[in-house]
């Protein structure tokens, strides 16, 4: 299985090789750019499998089947999941939310050995996936939810979370109150659920609201410490993979 790599940070790209060698998968190339990827597209036999990063450093990657039929299975490694889930779904496309969980790389290899799909075009389904990261302002995002307390529902404003967070199996609203609320959902399915502008996943634990942010402090291996106004049970980390689309939300 000839296997290659497009994204445009290096260490990211280093670890995911690592973590696919672990599997068996071994990567014969690891491309940086848009303009680097049609190059060797244009000069090279097209790979079985490509690990494809949205966001390169000069643009979409979708940027390179506009210039170049790749006829080859694709595995999405992206942090813009609030954007493309429901376009990879739709297609289904296979995607990994960065940072990488070594099980979910797992699962995805498998699932790809298991279909072995047949090389082709993928144009037309790049162009769904465009049209929602492009138009994202365009969608509709949930407003309110619901939890249970006791034998009653209590209505829970979007605007009022100050973040939404996993713990134990459970899915929980840390509200500007300072309650917590268990919630019949994953982080997962609130993907698609939340507002992109207000709210960030800055670790596979945690939701941000952007304004309930008290204080944003720098942490050790070049990772963020948020502070949010009134949630103080659990340190809330950027990951070191996510501090880069962190700040640009932020902007």
């Amino acid at each position: 299985m000839k296997t290659i790599i497009i994204e445009d940070e290096k260490p990211s790209a280093r670890r995911l090789a690592r973590l696919l060698s672990n599997l068996g998968v071994e990567v014969s190339e690891m491309l940086h750019s848009v303009e680097e990827a049609v190059a060797w597209f244009s000069g090279n036999p097209h790979p079985d499998l490509i690990f494809l990063d949205i966001q390169l450093s000069d643009g979409l990657s979708f940027e390179i089947f506009d210039t170049v039929e790749v006829k080859s299975a694709i595995i999405f490694t992206t942090a813009f999941d609030e954007y493309a889930l429901q376009a990879f779904k739709l297609n289904s496309i296979d995607y990994l939310l960065k940072p990488i969980d070594d099980e979910e790389l797992e699962a995805a290899v498998n699932k790809y050995r298991s279909f072995k799909p047949e090389k082709q075009n993928m144009t037309l389904n790049f162009d769904d996936i465009k049209n929602l990261l492009v138009n994202p302002l365009e969608r509709e995002y949930k407003k309110r939810f619901t939890a249970r307390v006791g034998q009653h529902l209590k209505i829970i404003n979007a605007d009022e979370v100050e973040s939404f967070y996993s713990e134990n199996k459970g899915t929980y609203a840390a509200t500007s109150d300072g309650r917590n609320y268990l919630l019949d959902t994953t982080l997962e399915n609130l993907e698609t659920d939340l507002e992109p502008q207000t709210f960030f996943r800055v670790s596979r634990k945690f939701y941000i609201n952007i304004n309930h942010i008290k204080d944003i402090v720098s942490y050790t291996n070049s990772r963020l410490q948020i502070k949010l106004n009134h949630f103080n049970e659990q340190e809330i980390i950027v990951s070191r993979e996510r501090v880069k689309d962190f700040k640009l939300w932020l902007e």
